[in-house]
């Protein structure tokens, strides 16, 4: 935040992502500064523009598909199958005449995390294919930032995350946070 301030005290720019951050290098200003000290010309500024921009879109296709390919098939399916244990306990809790509220409020969040991180992935992959179907490579970049990564990445996260937390260790597919602290 103090950096952010000082930015902008001093007339600097500060932009947040890669995709936006390029657009810089093909201002008239830097496309002079490069070619006046033979670094490089206006045609290499662009190719090299180009390259990062596909490397940044490429890099953020497979975080998108590889966080989509975990939650459909290996999040949501384990979550799902620890819900239906805790509503046989659930039941069973019922049918012995004992308090079940607190299984009850386990089950609901986890049904609320399922039914977000679902939702999320599968707008997020719906978006994914209307940005593929773009002709232009700093659109698609841009698209996949601003459409792709900032609206979809954290809440899919903040789902998995709350998940992570409800389903029991022994049934979890992945390694969880708090033990990847300790991992030797």
């Amino acid at each position: 935040d103090d950096w952010v301030a000082e930015a902008e005290k001093r007339g600097l720019s500060n932009v947040k992502n890669t995709p936006h951050a390029l657009d810089f290098y093909l201002t008239d200003k830097v496309k002079a500064l490069y070619s006046s000290h033979n670094i490089a010309t206006e045609e290499e500024i662009e190719a090299r523009v180009e390259i990062l921009l596909e490397n940044y879109l490429m890099k953020i296709q497979i975080e998108s598909r590889v966080m989509g390919d975990l939650a459909l098939n290996q999040i949501i399916p384990v979550a799902v199958a620890y819900q239906s244990k805790l509503i046989v306990n659930a039941n069973g809790l019922k049918d012995l005449g004992l308090d079940n509220s607190r299984v009850l409020e386990t089950i609901k969040d986890i049904n609320r995390h399922v039914d977000s991180l679902k939702a999320n992935v599968t707008a997020m992959i719906e978006e994914r294919k209307r940005i593929n179907n773009m002709d232009d490579l700093r659109d698609q970049a841009r698209a996949y930032c601003d459409d792709v990564k900032l609206k979809y990445f954290d809440n899919i996260r903040y789902a998995c995350d709350k998940l992570e937390l409800l389903v029991d260790d022994e049934v979890w597919p992945l390694v969880k946070y708090r033990e990847m602290l300790f991992l030797r």
